[in-house]
Formats: C-alpha cells, structure tokens, sequence
C-alpha cells in the first residue's frame, strides 16, 4: 500500500506534530528563580582630559534623583550648571597646605574648631569620592 502525498502532508504530519507537542514537557514554565531587574540606560558622563585640554560632558541623563545605600550613592539626572564636584586629590591637596594650622575662617577646617586636624580629616574621609557638599570650601 502506498500512501498518498496529499495524504501524508495534509493528515498525517499534522497528527504527528500535535502528538510530539502534547507529549512533550512544559519546562519553560517551571523551576527556577524568576528576577525582574530594574535598571535603565543613560547617556554617563563625565570629565576627559589630555594634555592643556578638558572635556566635561553628558549624553543625556533623563533619572533625575539621588540614591543612596550602604557605601554606595548614585546621583542621576542632568548635571546641575557646571562639572560635577567630586571631593578627589585637588581637595586633599588643598587639605593638607592648611594641615595643622590654627585660627577662624580656614577652608579645611570642617568641624569648626578652629583648627584643622584629625577631627578635620575624618570628615574629609568620609567625603572622599562623593559629591561635594554644598559649599564646599576646598575648591
């Protein structure tokens, strides 16, 4: 007996695959761990600099807010009139001209005691990397 090609293409292959799907296991829809991560994509920016030349430029940063957590702060959003102030090794530079000198008015004097000493330098450490604070007296 001979099977007709009509037959085999129009019955039979479709019988046979409806067969193999339902016998076959659901395993995309069961087991493991399911993770709906957050995250979105920004233009960064930043400071580039060769030479006598300095480039202070963004993409685009549409996440206008500032988060924190554990050791870590994120500040997101367009940059507010100008580079961005990072306390870094200008400051620290600047820290330690003033180091260990006395009297009203000195811009590393953090704490306010009228001198600048360790007390000065670890709130300094506590800066170190992050935002400048506002009115930041190191630059």
């Amino acid at each position: 007996m001979r099977l007709d090609k009509g037959i085999l293409t129009n019955i039979v292959l479709p019988v046979l695959t409806i067969c193999l799907l339902l016998l076959s296991p659901a395993s995309a829809q069961t087991g493991g761990h399911y993770e709906l991560s957050w995250s979105t994509i920004d233009g960064g920016g930043g400071v580039s600099s060769g030479g006598q030349y300095e480039l202070v430029g963004t993409i685009g940063q549409p996440d206008a807010a500032w988060s924190s957590g554990g050791s870590y702060e994120l500040l997101g959003g367009f940059w507010p009139g100008g580079p961005l102030c990072i306390v870094s090794f200008d400051d620290y530079a600047r820290f330690a001209e003033l180091w260990r000198l006395e009297g009203t008015g000195l811009p590393a004097d953090l704490d306010g005691s009228g001198h600048v000493d360790f007390g000065d330098l670890g709130q300094f450490a506590d800066l170190w990397l992050r935002c400048c604070p506002t009115g930041w007296p190191l630059r």
